[in-house]
């Protein structure tokens, strides 16, 4: 009778996979800060996105919260507060983890001044500056753009370049781009369909074309880690780990 009990409320879903991004060793793109943007809205909330990252295998998460002009005036001073709150609630829940911080900037006029201006800029790795632009519409004078980010001393990482839609039919451009020194960051997710097909399809052609030299969650919520599951053990996963991924070096 108990082992009728036991088969009848027995769960047909897969066992959760883990550790099996170890091999990366840190995630370079999340929104785990709390209230800081439109990824974790609380310290309970990012609290458990850590801890699912960690379960995941990751020993380091650099967390990058948006910077983007008069939307998300968020500032190195104020990210790195909010970094530190995040690090001593995680010591009293006894989470081992290395944290650090850095951003993911908007291309904007915003931005730009910046640059004109010479303020240090929120880094990660090798003075790696993370970086995305609209969706829809190419920045305006990008290529100007990028020289004035190396002229400061930065490497430029484009962030998902798998996601926007107006080089959807421009894969030269983005040959161009990558053989001109921008590094590209792929999301983990776009390489199970999570933003939709034709992400998928880019990605995958970054991957095949080995463009790829980060990866990251890009997690504003415990449901993109969730998802982050589809990838484990699939042959798209075997290629990435084929990769000289830099998130290995960082």
């Amino acid at each position: 009778m108990a082992s009728f009990f036991k088969n009848l409320f027995k769960s047909d879903a897969p066992p959760k996979a883990t550790n099996f991004l170890e091999f990366l060793g840190a995630d370079m793109h999340a929104h785990v800060l709390p209230s800081l943007d439109d990824g974790a809205d609380s310290m309970t909330q990012a609290l458990a996105m850590v801890q699912e990252m960690k379960q995941l295998g990751y020993r380091k998460l650099i967390l990058t919260p948006h910077i983007m002009g008069d939307f998300y005036k968020n500032t190195p001073d104020g990210i790195r507060a909010k970094l530190a709150e995040l690090i001593q609630a995680l010591q009293q829940q006894e989470i081992a983890i290395e944290l650090a911080c850095a951003a993911e900037y908007y291309l904007d006029e915003w931005f730009v001044q910046k640059l004109d201006d010479k303020e240090p800029l929120l880094t990660f790795g090798d003075n790696y500056v993370l970086f995305e632009t609209s969706f829809i519409n190419e920045p305006m004078r990008f290529q100007d753009i990028i020289f004035k980010i190396k002229s400061n001393g930065y490497t430029p990482v484009l962030a998902h370049p798998e996601r926007y839609s107006y080089l959807y039919n421009r894969w030269n451009s983005l040959a161009e781009w990558h053989e001109n020194h921008v590094l590209f960051q792929v999301n983990l997710n776009s390489l199970v369909g999570y933003y939709g097909p034709e992400a998928k399809r880019r990605a995958e052609k970054l991957l095949q074309n080995k463009m790829i030299d980060f990866v990251g969650t890009d997690a504003h919520s415990e449901k993109h880690i969730r998802v982050l599951q589809k990838l484990a053990g699939s042959s798209t996963f075997e290629k990435l780990r084929q990769l000289p991924l830099r998130n290995q070096a960082l």
